[in-house]
């Protein structure tokens, strides 16, 4: 909220809840002096018309941009840009921390420049949860929680030094400790405050995070997105989001879930819905009286996905349903009374049988129309429907099967045998691994664990089939990994803990585990009979990130399922069961066990959560353990305004971002004689670019920590050394599914050097390059960059001398974070693509008109010269969308362009 407000249209105006007279600026004054129609405004123009209105100051916001707000809202589209200031952000630990230590570096930078290195804060609350470092090295035991809290402590105390250190040394700045629980779920239940006060003035909470998942929140009416860590940092230091005024598609729901059909079934559907629809960019929004059978938990398991079909957001508005969940929750009643006076005041509670906002277009979904479901083997919006799973992997199966026989393989290629087996033994047990066999079943992940419905019948399933005497498989690695604390105890209470563990279920952590990466190792003697016969092992898991390589380097397909479907396909141990016709089991004597016969009824499952889900759960769990553990609380603590950094840590290093930061920006100069680093295809995705998972022993990276003494049993993962930057940039393009056209029939991070075709890593690669003055750029397809909003994957871009990508389609977060970075994203123009001019990546290019004409939207040239001597060229489009991202560009970047403004505010007062 800026100091200076101008009012143009007079709308601040009084509101008196309980003793309390609170400021606000009307929205139903801002219709009424404008014309408009309230009633048929989106809500997420509502919200970002209070924005506009509360933070314009003539400069970053106008008259102007609140007019053309309101014309859109009419159904006047504009490719108007706007402000967006959140109220706060979200920070995950893998994106938090290369934050911080980027702050950290800021203030060097500042004190370099000659400037006041405090001045360096976020200027916003700025919540930081630590949720992404916890591991499944330990399963199936009562003490597999403690084991890897343990080993997330011993692996990451570097990192967590650093973060104490950050919360006693930045303003506005929180740091929710390990084991607490995922940062969406703590988010939902306890950060988000649906109306925010300060300094008297009452207006919503909104938000951005470094996760894409942070969308979430939209499921109790708070607007935010996730953005980029690059993105993020700014929105800290006081940058606005700037946005084109977006499309706005309403989904109306109408009827009521079937008997049967989970939340989990219910968002798989509106993946594959508005995928197939195509809403990346757009904003999204619920309505319709199938909002009044929807409890809050499903709403926001819908938000949570958004990723997963693209939209910016997925909004809920505030309603009757949203108070109540307020109260469960343990909000104070002096804030939840705010809350309610306040949205019935600007027009933002959802009124049952109002009239539809006007929407650019709308699409329907009954809710009875909702069928048991599961999405793979690869997409989250690969939907099946249950019964169809066993044939749709008999379908999928053979391609699955050729690519692992692919794998390793000498110049003969060899088919793929699709009656493979492998015999193990694992102690004193044996048993035959086969194409589809289940090795991992995880309950992980904020998408389903925040919701009590789902996670009580995951427990009803349990009880019931330790009733009948069965239990998971023994090759399966089963790991129940709850998004808070509250989720243990209401479990606890209604004695389903104890069923879960029965069958194999033990509480591994409090952390996105299994859906991030973090599954931890199979055992050995499994992993290694996988290995040896070339076996599609399968994955079953209640995340929403399934994409290839990102589970686990020995699974090459991931199923995404409810809670209880994931303890059943760990009961059967195979995927390609037909629930409808085979049991899951066979118990004592002898009898088959259908999934029938231990599925609960919606009214077993809402009983259970009546009885034992209450606010003093939230208010007791919260309060117990949002101040940290006895490992947390006993870490030292860096003092001083900045950051003492250790150079012998592998951990935390201070980035070379700022290193040769002057005062002003060099002059933008025109890319001439680049190679292609990478020629990539369509969906690309950031888990492709971003270093994620475990360290391969054979890569760049694993060189690095070598060289500095660390052992590969002590790697960790590169989600856990995001602070150090030389660990990242080798990292960086090295998934072992990426498949660099380069390099035709190679799986993995590498490329060809040009001229001279030697084969290495994309790495050594750079590095050679780099040693030659060659600039880089990459080439790829659609969607380049969609997936997990990871800052790494322009920062390791950046790092490698990348100057541009030329692609078919960018996915938002990563387009903003390429910028952020100082790294120019070029779109061929439509119906063009690297296959219809005839590039294979071997040509030389020089990119012109950006030392001139740069400009939001610009077209600019690509010139080719082929190894043949011929020469080509062609148009593109400068992916730089407004005003504001190209003055990121110019200065190299979004920090950069921040740090010159601080210095200059200093100098100037």
């Amino acid at each position: 909220m800026t100091d200076r407000i101008l009012d143009s249209f007079a709308t601040r105006r009084t509101l008196q809840v309980g003793q309390r007279q609170l400021t606000y600026f009307s929205l139903p004054e801002l219709f009424e002096r404008t014309g408009g129609d309230l009633g048929r405004c989106p809500v997420v123009f509502r919200l970002l018309l209070e924005n506009l209105l509360r933070n314009e100051d003539g400069v970053r916001v106008s008259r102007g941009d609140i007019e053309a707000l309101v014309r859109a809202a009419d159904g006047a589209r504009t490719e108007r840009e706007i402000a967006f200031f959140p109220a706060r952000v979200v920070l995950q630990d893998f994106t938090g921390v290369p934050a911080v230590v980027d702050f950290a570096a800021m203030r060097d930078a500042m004190a370099t420049l000659g400037g006041e290195p405090e001045r360096i804060n976020p200027l916003f609350p700025s919540d930081l949860v630590i949720d992404h470092s916890v591991q499944v090295d330990h399963y199936g035991t009562l003490d597999a929680l403690t084991r890897n809290v343990d080993k997330e402590y011993e692996r990451n105390g570097e990192r967590y030094q650093l973060l104490r250190w950050a919360q006693r040394s930045l303003a506005n700045f929180n740091v929710i400790p390990p084991s607490v629980g995922i940062i969406h779920q703590v988010n939902l239940e306890h950060l988000a405050r649906v109306v925010f006060e300060r300094k008297g003035v009452a207006y919503p909470d909104t938000l951005v995070g470094t996760d894409s998942h942070t969308t979430m929140i939209n499921g109790i009416g708070v607007l935010g997105w996730g953005v980029g860590g690059i993105e993020a940092e700014a929105a800290m230091l006081g940058q606005p989001i700037n946005l084109l005024i977006p499309e706005v598609l309403g989904v109306r729901l109408s009827g009521t879930l079937a008997p049967g059909a989970t939340a989990t079934d219910l968002v798989l559907t509106i993946a594959q819905l508005l995928r197939a629809e195509g809403v990346v960019g757009k904003f999204v929004e619920f309505f319709g009286d199938g909002l009044d059978s929807l409890p809050l938990a499903d709403r926001a398991t819908i938000s949570n996905m958004c990723p997963e079909f693209g939209s910016t957001c997925a909004l809920f508005p505030v309603d009757e349903e949203t108070i109540r969940y307020l109260r469960l929750t343990g909000r104070d009643e002096a804030q939840v009374q705010m809350v309610e006076a306040y949205a019935r005041a600007q027009g933002l509670f959802r009124l049952s049988g109002a009239p539809a906002p006007r929407y650019d277009k709308v699409l329907e979904l009954d809710l009875a129309s909702v069928v048991p479901t599961i999405a793979g083997p690869r997409r989250p919006h690969d939907r099946v429907a249950l019964t169809e799973a066993h044939r749709a992997w008999k379908a999928v199966v053979g391609e699955l099967a050729q690519a692992a026989a692919k794998k390793g393989a000498d110049g003969s290629a060899p088919v793929a045998d699709l009656e493979a087996t492998s015999k193990v033994r694992v102690g004193e047990r044996e048993f035959v691994l086969r194409h589809g066999s289940v090795v991992i079943a995880a309950i992980t992940s904020c998408t389903n664990t925040s919701n009590p419905h789902v996670m009580m019948a995951a427990g009803l399933v349990a009880r019931n089939a330790a009733k009948r005497g069965l239990t998971a498989q023994p090759w399966v690695k089963t790991s129940l990994a709850p998004g808070s604390r509250v989720v243990t105890r209401y479990l606890e209470r209604a004695g389903l803990l104890e069923s879960l563990q029965a069958i194999g279920f033990y509480v591994v952590g409090y952390g996105c585990t299994t859906c991030i990466g973090n599954s931890g190792p199979l055992l050995e003697p499994i992993s290694e009979a996988i290995r040896r016969a070339r076996l599609v092992a399968v994955s079953v898991l209640s995340g929403n990130r399934n994409f290839e390589g990102r589970i686990s380097p020995d699974v090459r397909a991931n199923y995404l399922a409810s809670p209880p479907l994931v303890v059943a396909y760990a009961l059967a141990g195979r995927i390609d069961i037909d629930f409808e016709s085979e049991p899951v089991g066979v118990d004592p004597q002898g009898k088959p066990v259908y999934l029938r016969d231990l599925w609960p009824s919606p009214a077993e499952i809402r009983d259970a959560v009546v009885a034992q889900v209450g606010p003093e759960l939230f208010c007791s769990e919260y309060q117990a353990h949002v101040g940290g553990d006895d490992f947390w609380r006993s870490l030292p603590v860096p003092e001083g305004t900045q950051f003492s950094w250790d150079p012998k840590s592998t951990y935390v290093r201070r980035p070379t971002f700022f290193d040769d930061i002057g005062p002003s920006p060099s002059p933008v100069t025109d890319l001439v004689g680049a190679r292609a680093l990478a020629v990539l295809q369509d969906f690309v995705t950031t888990d492709h670019i971003s270093p994620a998972g475990n360290i391969a022993t054979d890569s760049p990276a694993a060189r690095y920590l070598i060289e500095h003494g660390v052992s590969p049993r002590n790697f960790n993962s590169y989600g856990s050394r995001r602070g150090n930057h030389e660990v990242m940039m080798r990292g960086t393009f090295a998934n072992v599914r990426l498949r660099n056209l380069l390099v035709p029939g190679v799986e993995g991070g590498f490329t060809r050097h040009l001229p001279t075709g030697d084969v290495m890593s994309i790495f050594d690669a750079a590095m050679r390059y780099a040693e030659q003055g060659t600039p880089l750029l990459v080439i790829a397809g659609k969607e380049y960059g969609s997936g997990s909003s990871r800052d790494w994957a322009a920062k390791g871009t950046r790092m490698l001398g990348v100057r541009a990508v030329v692609a078919e389609s960018f996915e938002r977060i990563h387009r903003s974070n390429l910028i952020g970075m100082g790294v120019l994203p070029l779109q061929f123009l439509p119906g063009q693509s690297r296959t219809s001019l005839g590039l294979s990546g071997e040509e030389f290019f020089d990119i012109r008109g950006l030392e001139r004409d740069l400009a939001p939207g610009a077209t600019v040239t690509l010139s080719v010269r082929r190894p043949d001597g011929t020469k080509a060229t062609f148009q593109v489009r400068a992916r730089i969308d407004t005003l504001v991202e190209l003055e990121y560009y110019r200065h190299g970047g979004i920090l950069n362009y921040v740090l010159r403004e601080l210095r200059g505010a200093q100098s100037a007062s």
